[in-house]
């Protein structure tokens, strides 16, 4: 089991080795570490990211500007997606973040106390608006799991679908011009949810999986 005192000897090394001396519970501090007439800088140690990490790290900005979090450096995809995130969040609350791999000691810095202030992305809220836009009514319920989500996508397959099971199979322009789905030809060849098969040279037309998912979307469409 890692303990928060695995961590300490390799990050004062780390900082030792940059000039600062360093005490470890200096207060409520886990490890204050000052050189010369610089700023103090505050490392707080933990053996996993958590909430109560960062609510300290938060707690310790009023001691000092220059607030680290630790902690040991894991492995696999699942660690490197959490260390994106909690990157992210750290430079959001102006703390910085360093990771100890315990087996040799190393300390890597991923990002620097300081302010920050993300830049929106155009395209992603262009996505975003549009997709707001392009959809019928409220069909979902706010915070349910995204599988099964009824998108502007899902609501113009299922128009597809729906016209299909009406009048059997149909050319991609024709269901265009039909349900004013203007990617109608596009769905139904990309064909992402099983629901539609080509029967003729632009001729679409309803699979049985097609028929349950309009049963089982058919009162959440609009």
């Amino acid at each position: 089991m890692v303990k928060e005192t695995d961590l300490y000897p390799p990050v004062k090394a780390y900082l030792q080795g940059q000039g600062y001396d360093v005490k470890a519970e200096v207060g409520a501090a886990d490890l204050v570490a000052l050189r010369g007439a610089e700023a103090p800088v505050i490392v707080e140690l933990k053996t996993r990211f958590s909430l109560a990490l960062f609510h300290q790290g938060v707690e310790r900005l009023a001691l000092a500007d220059l607030v680290y979090l630790a902690v040991p450096r894991g492995q696999g995809r699942g660690f490197g997606k959490a260390l994106t995130a909690n990157i992210a969040l750290c430079r959001r609350l102006g703390l910085g973040l360093l990771t100890v791999r315990l087996r040799d000691g190393f300390v890597e810095a991923h990002c620097d106390p300081g302010p920050y202030r993300p830049r929106v992305s155009k395209p992603k809220q262009q996505r975003l608006l549009r997709e707001f836009s392009r959809r019928v009514g409220d069909p979902n319920t706010g915070g349910a799991t995204r599988i099964g989500l009824v998108t502007a996508y899902r609501q113009d397959a299922l128009r597809c679908a729906a016209h299909l099971a009406a009048h059997g199979p149909a050319r991609g322009r024709d269901v265009r011009d039909a349900t004013g789905v203007d990617r109608a030809t596009e769905i139904m060849r990309a064909d992402h949810y099983g629901w539609f098969e080509r029967v003729g040279l632009g001729t679409y037309a309803l699979t049985a999986k097609g028929r349950e998912g309009l049963t089982a979307y058919g009162a959440r469409k609009a």
